[in-house]
């Protein structure tokens, strides 16, 4: 099994949404934010490649959209999902499954893109089946009105009419040597792959723990439906990730993408940040 990190973009997103009751003066010492208190974040994905198969973790936020609704979120930067893939000698075309970790639109939004007339959108990775789980699904597709706007049906629904949708459940494999972890506070149903690879565990952090500077338990977004419940989760994950040497691979940390954690006196805290291709070759 090989993995690549695939970096699909930059956005921005406000620093107190990001860190939700802790003070600025605390989180902008690792995220500096700008003059509109907005702050820089990584849409980060990884590339499993086993066998014949090539499966993509989350696809970013894309280009579909409007340039009204894009400017919102400030993308930056030269990173695309194709530049990115073409670094490590892949295409779209190259990718045969797709697993949306969820259906928050900075990271299924890069599912479809506009065909030449700009009128009609297709899968923007042709080959590809494209993963979710049924109650994250129909929790996405009757949204409550926190989330409403981060579920935009022109991201969810042509996955469905695409006829390429499967849904994986809770306990199954995604494939061999990957595992999934089900978490319920950011968003329900919300799936992390953990991948064990020549014998080294890395777990795809998504929105449990986004960045390095959200390893602390009472650092969590204001944009999780269900905050406790995510602190729990974290409380529960952090020690295991010690106990077994777990590598924390951040989707939204603009800088880092991968770090380990120790145990202290405090608690579990940040141990070493990593280059991904230090430890995992690619």
């Amino acid at each position: 099994m090989k993995l690549f990190s695939i970096n699909t973009g930059h956005l921005k997103f406000d620093g107190g949404a990001m860190f939700g009751a802790v003070p600025k003066t605390i989180w902008q010492k690792l995220n500096p934010a700008d003059e509109n208190n907005m702050c820089s974040w990584a849409m980060r994905s990884l590339l499993i490649e086993e066998g014949d198969r090539r499966m993509l973790i989350d696809t970013g936020i894309g280009n579909k959209q409007s340039e009204k609704f894009l400017g919102h979120f400030y993308i930056h930067g030269d990173d695309t999902t194709e530049r990115s893939l073409a670094r490590h000698g892949f295409t779209t075309e190259d990718i045969t499954d797709v697993f949306l970790t969820h259906l928050h639109h900075d990271h299924c939004g890069g599912c479809f893109v506009y065909d030449e007339s700009k009128e009609e959108v297709v899968p923007a990775f042709p080959n590809a089946t494209y993963w979710s789980n049924e109650k994250h699904w129909n929790w996405a597709t009757g949204p409550n009105p926190r989330e409403g706007a981060s579920f935009r049906k022109d991201n969810i629904m042509p996955i469905q009419e695409s006829g390429k949708l499967k849904f994986l459940t809770e306990g199954e494999p995604l494939i061999p040597g990957v595992d999934v972890l089900w978490v319920n506070g950011h968003t329900e149903a919300q799936m992390l792959p953990e991948v064990i690879t020549d014998g080294k565990k890395v777990a795809y952090m998504g929105d449990l723990i986004p960045s390095i500077g959200h390893i602390s338990l009472p650092y969590v977004m204001a944009y999780d439906v269900r905050p406790l419940v995510t602190m729990k989760e974290k409380a529960e994950f952090l020690p295991r990730a010690v106990e077994e040497e777990i590598y924390l691979f951040m989707q939204h940390d603009p800088i880092h993408e991968l770090c380990t954690v120790k145990q202290t006196d405090r608690g579990v805290r940040l141990n070493e940040i990593l280059k991904f291709e230090d430890v995992f070759g690619n």
